[in-house]
């Protein structure tokens, strides 16, 4: 959310950061960006304070809808809600493999 003084200041707002990072250092046709080696985590701390938690902020964004996170080695990729790809239901699989399904 946008406050009246992010806007008068022109500065991004958290989620703002969040959505532009996406689109902006997604490479080679991926829809998403990977928190540590897009070097998002260093500019989201570059931008709002050393002391700024990106991890906090895109935990607090996931659990409102608002981006999509999947967990990966080394971190964590950032997609757009909609652009996200959609997990495979790898339970029923198993079973099925297994003959108790």
């Amino acid at each position: 959310m946008v406050t009246k003084q992010n806007k008068a200041n022109g500065h991004l707002s958290e989620e703002e950061f969040v959505l532009r990072a996406i689109e902006k250092l997604r490479k080679g046709g991926y829809r998403g960006i990977h928190s540590v080696y897009s070097g998002f985590n260093e500019a989201f701390r570059n931008y709002f304070g050393d002391s700024a938690d990106p991890v906090g902020v895109t935990t607090k964004l996931a659990k409102a809808g608002k981006v999509a996170t999947r967990f990966t080695r080394g971190g964590v990729m950032l997609y757009k809600p909609d652009e996200a790809p959609v997990a495979k239901a790898k339970g029923s699989e198993a079973l099925a493999l297994m003959g108790v399904s």
